[in-house]
């Protein structure tokens, strides 16, 4: 059995994909595709795979054993891959913002999660955004769960960190050394959910009719009410309905080339660390649809179109 791990990034369509392999069960595990998803992960599975208090030495090898008898039970009833998406398996988006960094214990949480599963990990996929685009998602993100609102000193110091998706690949490449480690831009899969899909189980799948865009951040009027709301400064935010943006012209300018500079490194091969995937195959997503429907491309393509863009 093929296992593959669906390690996020936060903000980058994981809530959405993770929908979209429930919704679709049935039908992709008619394909001999299974699915663990954070409803599953996160009941117990993963306990004391990363060191907590309170828990004894034995944590991690008791739960290696559960995740192997899961593992068992999965190939018995027939599945020949299988997905397991968790985003918090990188770490976590109020680490981020606490830190100022992206996942700056990665490679450790990983490596981690790696020996939980034996080893057997064939393939880790990954996908990355604009740096930009992600930190403005993930701030607007926390403080819709309660955070505070960074200060413009905070907001310039997460700008200027040198941190970035490469530091971020090398990290999870040494932390899973035996495994394929394929990363996909976020602005490619952005609204196709279904696509997304495919590329990581590497078979064909359903078209998503749903075209969902679940789990997006607030934009800038919902974030004005939230802090107002609390009794919070929202000084820095306007009321207006368009996505926010935390940073001044010359920091967003900064980030995107940072972003640039990752994604020619990628291009270029990444060092052998990891595969870029830059374009996604449409008849992946067309396989198994019965051939009544296969002629309803159009429709579909101008549905895309009409996707608001991402936050």
């Amino acid at each position: 059995m093929k296992v593959i791990l669906h390690i996020g990034a936060h903000r980058t369509g994981t809530t959405s994909l993770q929908a979209y392999m429930r919704r679709n069960a049935d039908e992709l595990g008619d394909l001999g595709v299974g699915f663990w998803g954070p409803k599953h992960t996160r009941k117990g599975l993963f306990s004391g795979i990363q060191p907590m208090q309170g828990q004894g030495l034995n944590a991690a090898r008791r739960a290696r054993g559960r995740i192997m008898l899961q593992l068992e039970k999965a190939a018995q009833n027939g599945v020949k891959t299988l997905l397991v998406s968790d985003e918090n398996l990188m770490g976590s988006v109020r680490s981020n913002l606490r830190t100022g960094q992206l996942y700056p214990d990665v490679g450790a949480r990983l490596a981690r999660y790696i020996c939980g599963f034996d080893g057997a990990v064939d393939k880790v996929v990954m996908s990355v955004r604009s740096l930009d685009r992600y930190w403005s998602s993930a701030i607007a993100f926390g403080v819709g769960r309660g955070h505070k609102l960074p200060t413009p000193r905070r907001r310039n110091a997460i700008a200027g960190d040198t941190r970035s998706w490469r530091d971020v690949i090398a990290d999870v490449s040494c932390a899973a050394p035996k495994s394929k480690i394929e990363v996909i831009p976020f602005e490619v899969t952005a609204g196709r959910v279904d696509s997304l899909a495919a590329v990581c189980v590497e078979h064909g799948v359903p078209r998503d009719g749903a075209r969902e865009w679940l789990n997006r951040a607030p934009d800038a009027a919902d974030l004005c009410n939230l802090l107002i709301q609390r009794g919070d400064d929202a000084g820095d935010v306007p009321d207006v309905q368009e996505r926010w943006n935390p940073f001044d012209p010359a920091a967003c300018a900064a980030m995107r080339e940072t972003y640039a500079d990752d994604m020619h490194w990628l291009v270029a091969g990444a060092n052998g660390l990891a595969t870029l995937t830059e374009k996604l195959d449409p008849t992946r997503v067309r396989q198994t649809l019965p051939h009544g429907l296969r002629n309803r491309g159009q429709g579909h393509d101008k549905q895309e179109r009409r996707v608001a863009h991402p936050r």
